[in-house]
């Protein structure tokens, strides 16, 4: 597999915010959303044996399998190596592919009305639904049919302080009028963590 990072932290967002992860961040994806942070064209070949010895190295049993979009590469074989190791995986999608079904949380963050059709969300079920916040697109028109019991609203990182701020702004007051929808902030880059 194409492995971006194996690394330990915190969850800086959504649903399991503040709690000890292993993320695996594969490289590539099929969608190149201007505010992604990831390198997609850096990465080394690892077995999925490599990839359980680098997790089974940290303590945590949260691992969170991200990208890019983890469904071009993930196996239904490495999430059966990884919960032989008694771990918990979670994975952080676009939702335009299919994923393994022996995961045990969908992060689902579409992003059809960043990139158009091909961004078109093909999973009707999720754990939980982290819409990107820009101040342009309606949250519930992203939200589409997708089946979920949690829905967080995250403002998105233009790397512009002040632009960040009003979105921001208009983000809080999304929620408070829209109660249905949690607020989610990238607490590890608010407090300097990867």
């Amino acid at each position: 597999m194409r492995v971006n990072d194996i690394f330990y932290s915190l969850q800086g967002e959504g649903f399991h915010t503040g709690i000890p992860a292993v993320f695996i961040r594969l490289s590539g994806c099929n969608l190149k959303c201007s505010f992604c942070d990831t390198e997609h064209d850096s990465y080394q070949d690892l077995s999925e044996e490599e990839i359980v010895d680098r997790v089974v190295a940290f303590p945590a049993q949260l691992v969170i399998v991200t990208g890019g979009e983890p469904a071009l590469q993930l196996t239904e074989s490495l999430v059966d190596k990884l919960h032989l190791e008694n771990r918990f995986i979670a994975v952080e999608t676009n939702g335009t592919l299919p994923l393994p079904e022996n995961i045990d949380w969908i992060t689902l963050s579409p992003k059809q009305s960043f990139v158009g059709t091909k961004g078109r969300v093909q999973l009707s079920y999720a754990d939980e639904v982290k819409v990107i916040f820009d101040g342009i697109h309606n949250p519930d028109e992203m939200l589409g049919a997708i089946d979920t019991d949690n829905l967080f609203l995250q403002p998105c990182d233009t790397g512009n302080k002040q632009q960040n701020e009003i979105i921001i702004a208009q983000c809080v007051d999304f929620v408070k009028q829209n109660p249905q929808w949690r607020l989610s902030l990238q607490t590890h880059k608010l407090i300097g963590i990867q």
